[in-house]
């Protein structure tokens, strides 16, 4: 009996618990979503502040309630309507840039900077503030009338650089023999496996790509801030800038000040006493959802965001599965109010098959509707696959593409088995190769061959297909190819893409081959994203696992986290690659 009252009252306990997690649930999303509808009134006399602390993405991703797992990133698309809506809003006067360290690649970056060159248009002010302020911030304020930067702060500018890991002694230490088959001198995404350090190929194509991103940069900030472009990169080789005194001589920045001083620069724009408080409003507050809510028409262009590696199968919202991406696109080409499509490209590349598949939907799409490539800061290697069968191919001056190359990577364990570990390994086949693919041995020299034979139609195939897409001979194809890393710059130059220009150059350049004016479309953004109550669910076990434990080791690894991912991504690699050398962080 007593055991009895036991478990009836550990159910009623149970029952009570599970009734208040959901009661905290159905709170949480009725909260999410009065929230989302109701949009505050913007008081009069405001200033936009934008801090943009959060890493810029394609789509933003709001992390609420997250739960520890800090994933919220800023949507770039939602960032510039934000930015557009606020020129045209007489409520809203300036905008205030209170940077620090912005994260965000360098064509995205040069979106939101023209963005807000636009938006002074209007005659309204931005102006700029910097405790510490990285070389990416001061590409976004060198727009500003007026940039302040606190009298302790710092300022970098020395130019661009990126650093990559090399772990050919860590195999050797190990135990792990990779075998290497790829295409292309120029195809070093594999050199981390088996060099020391960068090839003379992968430090000449490095050199050039950063160098064109470098100089573009260069000479935006000269046209803004009024410097020749020369004097600029002397004090950037030299290293001129040490401090805060240092960065207002050079005349980097206009004031040394406090925040409180930037304020009294807002309230004399403003026409304010000094008692007045200044409203400024976040973009939480202010951001637009909904760039379209006004136009009526039921004409689309729709919008697919290509975000991540590619790989096969349906993907997560953080990758670009060949399923998912494969149905997004089909959806557009059958339906009739879809009258034109933009791919939204920021993909280093990844799995060859999986770019394959939405290439062949691309090529469907093709023959009955326009489809415009728009590449952001990465469309490389399997992302400039899935592009390169548009009718138009945009790209960034400062985006990363071409890559046009293909590799795989086998390793062998047996070593690290059998001298390390002290395992042994037997094996009995049906045939004399049925145990290919294996890591636990040593492969054969015609293995070697057949594998490396595999590669070499695959990058034939690559380099046809490219070469029917641009219009061009195979031959003259290939020597662009061989893996080779072009800035957006040097692949117009080349024939690789076909206008520079942005996100919203792709889409007037869809609209007008669509013959669509203006104000006679819908943007439909694909494919479609989880909804506020799913990534809720989700944290409790009804979302994606794979999410979850994602979500879960962000919070736990924290800054570690990428040297974690970056294993994850090796150990998920399947078939032959179409993959950007290297994983780039230019900073």
């Amino acid at each position: 009996m007593r055991q009895f009252l036991k478990f009836v009252l550990a159910t009623i306990v149970g029952l009570l618990a599970f009734s208040f997690l959901g009661f905290v649930l159905l709170a949480v999303v009725i909260g999410a979503a009065a929230s989302s509808g109701d949009r505050k009134k913007v008081a009069a006399n405001s200033v936009l502040e934008l801090k943009l602390n959060e890493p810029l993405a394609e789509r933003g991703r709001n992390s609420k309630f997250n739960f520890g797992a800090n994933s919220s990133t800023t949507g770039l698309v939602d960032l510039k309507a934000t930015i557009r809506r606020a020129k045209g809003d007489e409520d809203i006067r300036g905008i205030l840039l209170n940077l620090d360290i912005v994260q965000g690649g360098m064509a995205s970056l040069e979106e939101v900077r023209d963005a807000l060159l636009d938006f002074k248009k209007s005659g309204k002010f931005v102006v700029a503030y910097h405790e510490v302020c990285s070389e990416k911030s001061f590409y976004l304020s060198s727009v500003a009338n007026q940039i302040y930067l606190h009298p302790q702060g710092n300022l970098e500018f020395n130019g661009l650089g990126t650093e990559v890991l090399f772990y050919k002694r860590l195999f050797e230490k190990a135990g792990i023999e990779p075998y290497i088959f790829r295409v292309g001198s120029f195809k070093s995404a594999v050199e981390p496996f088996f060099r020391e350090s960068f090839s003379d190929s992968a430090r000449y194509q490095t050199v050039s790509f950063l160098n064109s991103i470098n100089g573009y940069m260069v000479k935006q900030i000269a046209a803004s801030r009024g410097i020749a472009p020369a004097r600029l990169m002397v004090i950037s080789d030299s290293m001129l800038v040490h401090n805060a005194p240092d960065a207002l001589r050079l005349k980097l920045v206009t004031k040394l000040g406090y925040f409180d001083e930037v304020q009294d620069y807002m309230r004399n724009r403003l026409g304010l006493a000094k008692n007045k408080k200044v409203n400024l409003v976040s973009l939480s507050e202010y951001a637009d959802n909904d760039q379209d809510a006004e136009v009526t028409s039921s004409n689309r262009i729709a919008v697919i965001y290509a975000e991540g590696d590619i790989v096969t199968g349906k993907g997560s919202d953080d990758n670009i599965g060949s399923e998912k991406f494969a149905e997004a696109i089909r959806k557009a080409r059958l339906d009739d109010k879809v009258k034109a499509v933009v791919l939204r490209i920021n993909s280093p590349g990844g799995s060859s098959l999986a770019s394959d598949i939405i290439y062949r939907e691309v090529v469907l799409t093709k023959k009955v509707k326009p489809i415009i490539a728009s590449m952001s800061d990465v469309a490389a290697s399997g992302g400039y696959y899935i592009a390169m069968a548009c009718d138009t191919i945009v790209a960034h001056p400062n985006s990363i593409t071409g890559s046009i190359g293909v590799f795989g990577v086998l390793p062998n364990i047996q070593p690290l088995l059998a001298d390390k570990l002290g395992i042994t390994v037997d094996r009995v086949n049906t045939g004399k190769f049925s145990d290919l693919p294996t890591i636990t041995r040593a492969l054969t020299d015609f293995e070697k061959r057949t594998l490396q034979g595999e590669v070499d139609n695959i990058y034939a195939d690559f380099t046809t297909k490219a070469a029917k897409g641009r219009g061009m001979s195979v031959e003259r194809l290939r020597r662009l190819a061989s893996g080779r890393v072009w800035s957006g710059l040097e692949a117009k130059q080349n024939g690789l893409v076909d206008v520079l220009g942005d996100y919203s150059d792709a889409l007037r350049i869809a609209a007008a081959r669509a013959g669509l004016k203006k104000d006679d479309y819908r943007v439909q953004q694909l494919p479609r994203r989880k909804s506020e109550l799913e990534n809720i669910l989700s944290m409790f076990g009804g979302g994606d696992e794979a999410e979850v434990k994602a979500k879960a080791m962000k919070a736990e690894l924290g800054p570690l986290y990428p040297a974690y991912a970056q294993y994850q991504l090796l150990m998920s690699m399947r078939g032959v690659q179409a993959r950007l050398p290297y994983e780039l962080d230019i900073k």
